[in-house]
């Protein structure tokens, strides 16, 4: 009977006892009552024989009777609610040991996590809905504690992304002041480089921060995907070709128009292309394909490089989840690309997914965009 262990019923039959026993007690005490001699002797009083008596003397004998069965039910009532207090007395106490504690629990253990200590849980034993309380809030806890482990991994990502850019650029501009290093045009060159990896950095932060905040500007519009995604292809050609990564396109002919902001979803093909290209090698394959599929455009890029495993596919458009954090360091990469391009396809009514089967046989990260129905006239 599973009914009987949730809380709502766990408090009605408490209050049905609770009656139960004011009511058990009421009508023994009344039976007990109305058999003692007091009652017997009022049922002599007013006996036909003997009310001419009881009259003569004044005392009218409905009146002794009514008299004497009010004493009795007040009696009787008097036992029964000492009875249900002393009842009511028990079961609260129950009742708060059962209820009333594993809510301090909750409330303690929720303080605690609203003050930053993460690794807090609680210990409720039952199987009504405090225990599912009780679980909802340790799901959080463990939820907040890995959010705030990818956090702190973050700053420390972050401090050694800035570190490098900006050690490099101060070894070289001490350099030029002291003379060790003669002003040519490939130290500017870098200088600038390692200027731009930080600008970029802080941009891709400011605009992860407004995407959390749900402040992205999103400006839809019919666009013609074809010439945003070669656009896309030419600005990694090079860096592909350099990388020995082959580079393919495969967009379906006639291509309907869709509903989008052509500066967004720009930046979105360029967040999955960077990853893909991130988690390739050498003679690797990253396809963009573009198909129109049941009103849904379906955009995305596919690579045949290191593949994610199955327990990180559900994670990898979290912020600060990295599926390799070594790799990622070392190639620049701070976990926050795919993230950025959920929001932002999320933000056009699109949804976004990864398909991979498994490390090293490549990934596919796809998004969808409505599309503008063509009119029949």
């Amino acid at each position: 009977m599973h009914w009987l262990s949730q809380l709502r019923w766990k408090m009605f039959i408490s209050h049905v006892m609770i009656i139960a026993i004011g009511i058990g007690t009421f009508l023994p005490t009344a039976y007990f009552l109305a058999s003692s001699p007091l009652i017997q002797a009022s049922e002599t009083a007013i006996d036909p024989q003997v009310s001419g008596a009881i009259g003569q003397v004044g005392t009218p004998p409905v009146t002794t009777a009514s008299a004497l069965l009010q004493s009795v039910m007040g009696d009787a009532l008097l036992v029964a609610a000492f009875a249900a207090l002393m009842a009511a007395v028990v079961v609260s106490l129950f009742v708060s040991r059962r209820i009333v504690e594993p809510l301090q629990e909750l409330t303690l253990v929720s303080s605690r996590l609203a003050h930053g200590y993460y690794r807090e849980r609680t210990s409720i034993e039952s199987d009504d809905e405090l225990a599912m309380l009780s679980q909802s809030i340790n799901q959080l806890a463990e939820t907040l504690d890995k959010t705030e482990q990818r956090r702190l991994g973050l700053l420390a990502d972050v401090a050694h992304e800035l570190r490098t850019p900006l050690t490099t650029i101060e070894g070289y501009m001490e350099g030029l002041i002291d003379d060790v290093i003669k002003p040519e045009p490939r130290i500017f060159a870098m200088v600038h480089h390692e200027a731009t990896r930080l600008k970029w950095m802080i941009e891709e932060m400011a605009l992860l921060s407004r995407a959390e905040a749900g402040q992205l500007r999103v400006e839809p519009k019919p666009l013609f995907l074809e010439p945003l995604i070669e656009q896309v292809s030419e600005q990694f050609r090079p860096q592909m070709q350099a990388q020995e990564v082959s580079l393919k396109l495969a967009i379906s002919p006639n291509l309907p128009d869709v509903y989008a902001d052509a500066d967004r979803i720009e930046q979105v093909l360029i967040n999955l292309t960077a990853n893909a290209l991130q988690y390739s090698k050498a003679k690797d394959t990253i396809t963009i394909f573009a198909h129109p599929e049941d009103l849904m455009m379906h955009i995305g890029v596919i690579d045949t490089g290191a593949g994610i495993a199955p327990e990180h596919l559900p994670h990898i458009f979290e912020r600060f989840y990295r599926v390799d954090k070594s790799r990622a360091r070392n190639s620049g990469g701070a976990g926050i690309g795919l993230t950025i391009a959920r929001h932002l396809v999320y933000a056009h009514g699109g949804d976004i997914w990864a398909e991979s089967e498994g490390i090293g046989k490549g990934t596919t990260v796809r998004f969808t965009l409505p599309v503008i129905e063509q009119s029949s006239g």
